[in-house]
């Protein structure tokens, strides 16, 4: 008798798990959460970068709960949307501190939302890990403040070397007139002349401008062997389709901003050909085995896709990546958020989605050249390039 009764003890059981989980994670653990706040562009133009991110944290903190928690303390996220716009992204981070007395926040989503909202966590002294690009985020360093996305110092590398590997010494700059787009500029500037590269003409757009094709005439005009455009949707897409309508056939290069299905959604046949620097999850599937990131990024695909029915990209392996290595680092801290950064610090190791991070005092990005990897899109696709 006893053996036939366990079948209904074991759906007893779960269904009290699965009752004590609809009624919170404090209940299912009966101990407070620790509280993390996530800022992101859930919505607008950059929710492109947003909406994969906010998906990400929720997906990483059910991981984490389904792990058994943190010390045996669930991890409950807190999430606003900032819409991109820096106020906005003010407000949301001054309401997790004050309101909700977050341990620590992840994102923002951009470079200029981030530098809004340095001041306020380095003020009170709350760990934040940005979600953006621009190294002056990390550089120089912040002690309360990191970042998981790929810095633009790697990105413009990356670039460089495929240019370098295929002759190409004369560039045109085309960029966006904003944080993102300046720090950008500035690290292809600086970095042009380790590679033997000339910039013979620069250009800038402004975020919510629908023509290029005057800026592109007059990079045209001093005939390069390639243009770099460097900014986040919509802008590179209307660069890509200007060039078509102006029958420009030197090569076009993007930056990792635009690694996202959206960009190819917006760009059209215009993206074909077009060259960027990516994290590998666009090409997971083309790694070999011995990549140390493979399982690590079909895991979260598979997961991603399973959850969200598709629409993977590198903007949500940020966030997954971001609370993730939160997890490490709270562990032991009992919430204290001086011993949370410390121990961010000495993160070292970590296979993520966006790399292998290596935290140290002097580097609060902690990722290396083999972060990044040239793709071309080819029949609305991301292909390996060398």
């Amino acid at each position: 008798m006893k053996g036939k009764a366990r079948p209904w003890i074991s759906w007893m059981a779960a269904a009290a798990v699965m009752l004590a989980w609809m009624a919170g994670p404090k209940t299912l653990f009966g101990a407070e959460p620790y509280k993390i706040g996530g800022v992101f562009s859930i919505t607008g133009s950059s929710s492109f970068l947003g909406d994969p991110e906010k998906k990400s944290l929720e997906m990483a903190v059910d991981e984490i709960n389904a792990r058994g928690g943190i010390d045996g303390r669930p991890v409950e996220a807190v999430i606003y949307d900032t819409e991109g716009d820096p106020t906005k992204a003010v407000l949301a981070v001054n309401k997790l501190i004050s309101k909700d007395n977050v341990l620590a926040i992840i994102g923002p989503s951009l470079t200029p939302t981030t530098l809004a909202v340095i001041p306020i966590v380095e003020r009170v002294q709350v760990p934040l890990i940005s979600c953006a690009a621009g190294i002056q985020i990390v550089e120089p360093v912040k002690p309360y403040v990191f970042k998981t996305a790929q810095s633009d110092v790697l990105a413009v590398a990356t670039i460089y070397k495929h240019m370098q590997k295929h002759g190409i010494k004369k560039i045109g700059i085309l960029s966006v007139t904003n944080a993102f787009g300046v720090s950008g500029r500035d690290q292809l500037v600086k970095q042009a002349p380790e590679y033997g590269i000339t910039i013979v003409k620069e250009e800038a757009y402004g975020a919510n401008d629908t023509d290029m094709t005057a800026q592109l005439t007059k990079i045209k005009g001093e005939n390069p062997d390639a243009v770099v455009c460097w900014g986040t949707n919509p802008g590179p897409a209307v660069v890509a389709k200007n060039m078509r309508q102006l029958g420009l056939t030197f090569p076009l290069y993007q930056s990792h901003g635009v690694a996202s299905p959206k960009f190819i959604e917006l760009a059209g046949e215009a993206a074909e050909g077009i060259r960027l620097p990516t994290g590998k999850i666009l090409v997971a599937d083309l790694l070999p085995d011995s990549d140390p990131q493979k399982v690590v990024l079909t895991a979260y695909i598979t997961e991603y896709n399973k959850r969200y029915g598709g629409g993977v990209s590198g903007f949500g392996g940020y966030a997954y990546d971001a609370m993730q290595i939160l997890a490490k680092a709270l562990q032991g801290t009992g919430g204290d958020k001086a011993k949370i950064r410390d121990n961010l610090e000495k993160i070292s190791n970590h296979v993520g989605i966006s790399g292998i991070f290596n935290m140290t005092p002097q580097d609060h990005n902690g990722l290396g050249p083999e972060a990044f990897v040239m793709v071309e899109i080819r029949n609305g696709t991301w292909k390996l390039v060398d």
